[in-house]
């Protein structure tokens, strides 16, 4: 489990395929305290890793990760958000985060304002039931609060450290970005779905 506190920016190093698979070698300054399948959250998708090097390890994103999330857009030099997985008497900054992805949204603007971004993104649908202004979601990772809605599309408000300390430095309208919705949230709407039949 994790808080969406990204702890810091990891730089990919290498990208190989195997079997349809993707294996991705990221060189971050905590690789010397990891631990074989330790489960660390790269632009907000839980992988376990494999210990490299004082400065590297490795993860395998396998197919399915691939197919639902941005991952599958990394290259040589790609900046990834990186948090490791929350100890059980640790602070939860930000909110529960799993690490499990549930899917990808596309940037549609950017807008720099007086000391913060605004980021806004596509929704579907099936997407803006999990969806509450001032609520919590995930994006890359990064725990943030929904700043506004409507039928289409959602915002969130970007302060500067956030924006200096991960990859939203980089996004820009057209970028697909993982998303993972409230945790409590889905089950609510799960349960309320059921009971109306």
């Amino acid at each position: 489990m994790f808080t969406g506190i990204i702890e810091e920016l990891g730089i990919v190093k290498d990208i190989a395929k195997e079997k349809g698979n993707m294996v991705i070698t990221v060189e971050a300054s905590f690789a010397a305290k990891l631990k074989l399948n330790e489960s660390v959250a790269h632009n907000g998708a839980c992988l376990s890793v494999i210990p490299q090097s004082k400065k590297t390890y490795k993860v395998m994103a396998v197919q399915e990760t691939l197919a639902r999330t941005n991952i599958k857009h990394l290259k040589k030099g790609s900046k990834i958000n990186l948090e490791r997985s929350m100890a059980a008497n640790g602070h939860v900054d930000g909110h529960f985060v799993l690490g499990h992805i549930d899917g990808i949204v596309k940037c549609t603007s950017v807008r720099k304002l007086q000391g913060s971004h605004v980021f806004t993104f596509s929704c579907s649908k099936s997407d803006r039931n999990y969806i509450v202004e001032k609520g919590s979601v995930a994006l890359n990772g990064a725990s943030l609060t929904i700043a506004n809605v409507t039928s289409t599309s959602f915002s969130v408000a970007i302060i500067p450290y956030t924006f200096a300390h991960t990859n939203f430095e980089s996004i820009k309208p057209g970028d697909e970005i993982n998303i993972e919705f409230d945790i409590l949230g889905k089950y609510v709407v799960q349960y309320m779905s059921k009971s109306k039949k």
